[in-house]
């Protein structure tokens, strides 16, 4: 059987680790609430977990139910936003690593930066936006590679060892999808100001 998105919101649901083609490159990826399942994915990539990750939610009321106030600029970028964009958002709502149990509403505590912030994307791809809506939560969405390493622009690219490590591979079919470039980030104050992190 090839692997669809319908099966790699199986294996999310059961606490599992996804690769899978986004909007922009190919990612690793998990429920972003469930903190041991990031934590492999961490160790997937060889990563030190003190960094923050990019998650992906399906609309903008996913991203108010995990962010303590969303600021109005992000809401205008979001409406006129036609390529893939990140926002890193203020006052994520998560757990704490003292107290980790996954919590319906609350993120996992180790995708999120030491200021509390978090960055999240709405993909640009249909499938992906159908994914996080049918699990009810944002998942990770961080690239497929070893961390030191160049981010693969395609699936031949993927270290074998990281498919390996993963419990399903989403179809190569899908990647016709991806732009093959990292997104632009944008970090937004509640104050509504703006920082250009990546174009």
């Amino acid at each position: 059987m090839t692997p669809t998105f319908e099966e790699a919101l199986r294996v999310l649901r059961d606490g599992g680790v996804i690769l899978y083609p986004t909007d922009t490159v190919w990612g690793i990826g998990c429920d972003a609430t469930d903190p041991d399942a990031v934590a492999r994915i961490f160790s997937i990539k060889k990563r030190d977990d003190s960094k923050s990750l990019v998650l992906l939610a399906a609309d903008l009321d996913m991203v108010a139910r995990y962010i303590r106030q969303v600021p109005s600029m992000a809401v205008d970028l979001v409406e006129v936003n036609d390529r893939p964009m990140t926002i890193i958002y203020p006052g994520a709502i998560a757990t704490t690593k003292e107290a980790p149990a996954k919590q319906k509403y609350r993120l996992a505590w180790n995708v999120v930066a030491a200021d509390g912030s978090v960055g999240i994307r709405i993909p640009m791809m249909q499938e992906l936006r159908d994914l996080c809506f049918k699990l009810g939560r944002p998942i990770v969405s961080t690239s497929a590679n070893i961390s030191g390493e160049p981010s693969p622009l395609c699936f031949k690219e993927i270290p074998e060892e990281i498919k390996a490590a993963v419990d399903c591979v989403i179809s190569p079919k899908y990647e016709a999808g991806s732009t093959g470039k990292a997104s632009q980030i944008i970090k937004v104050g509640l104050d509504d100001t703006v920082e250009i992190i990546r174009m």
